[in-house]
């Protein structure tokens, strides 16, 4: 994992991605999820790119189970995209690398 990268628990999940003033993409994943896996290098890869600009944080659903009840995740991988603190878009499923890339763009708006 980059040092642009966090992991995310109900501990310290509200002063990591609460209100920072750096948005954050958090990836809700488990690690029997194929898609999950497959989508792991390019959110690397990204988290290079945009380091200093966007941060990502990883959930695991199946150890803190309540943050992906709260943020009403059904299916993983999930990408909750987070300005402020403020949910302002998402992403369901194994996306391509340049849908993530221009979800990030508008994250920098």
């Amino acid at each position: 994992m980059s040092a642009a990268t966090v992991v995310l628990t109900t501990q310290n999940f509200q002063q990591e991605a609460g209100k920072g003033s750096t948005p954050i993409v958090v990836d809700f994943w488990a690690s029997w999820c194929g898609p999950c896996r497959a989508i792991a290098p390019v959110l690397e890869e990204l988290a290079g790119k945009y380091a200093g600009k966007v941060r990502i944080g990883k959930v695991n659903v199946d150890e803190h189970q309540e943050l992906a009840i709260q943020y009403g995740v059904l299916n993983i991988p999930t990408l909750v995209f987070l300005k402020g603190g403020q949910e302002v878009d998402r992403v369901v499923g194994a996306a391509p690398k340049s849908q993530l890339e221009t979800k990030f763009e508008q994250l920098l708006k």
